[in-house]
């Protein structure tokens, strides 16, 4: 059988509840749980005495959900800097020393990812004035006939 959600509080209480009077093969085959998971259930509630999930290993998370809120707003603010920069000034607002690196994973699970601005050439005023000029001098060759030709131009008959 393949791996799966854990089981809820109740379906934890009616396998404990069974033990009282049935074997661990008849729970499983009553309610369709594993034997391993059942054996597990029971040996955890004889251990404990409660069949509640334990804290997983492992380190707590640095931010938390204000903390990301925090962030958010600063991005959002200023959406052009660079990420030690966005660093410094979340350290500075909230006071929580954190690397870019966190910064960044943080970023990018909230859904901000850094991408390069697009490149727009610069426009004179002189070379805006001759662009200004060339569209008007060309604006009689424009025509739907000549940009759409008739393959694309539905023609309508009746």
């Amino acid at each position: 059988m393949s791996r799966s959600q854990e089981l809820s509080e109740f379906n934890r209480g009616t396998v404990i509840g069974c033990h009282l009077c049935k074997s661990i093969r008849e729970i499983s085959l009553l309610l369709n749980i594993p034997r391993s998971t059942v054996s597990g259930i029971l040996t955890k509630w004889k251990q404990l005495g409660t069949t509640a999930t334990q804290s997983r290993s492992g380190r707590p998370r640095k931010m938390i959900e204000l903390h990301q809120r925090m962030l958010k707003f600063t991005v959002r603010r200023s959406r052009q800097l660079f990420a030690e920069s966005i660093a410094k000034d979340f350290q500075t607002s909230c006071g929580l020393q954190i690397s870019t690196t966190t910064l960044c994973r943080e970023l990018h699970g909230m859904g901000f990812h850094g991408l390069a601005a697009a490149s727009k050439p610069y426009i004179t005023k002189c070379n805006a004035k001759r662009r200004m000029q060339w569209c008007k001098a060309a604006v009689e060759q424009w025509t739907r006939e000549r940009y759409l030709p008739d393959c694309i131009v539905p023609s309508v008959k009746f």
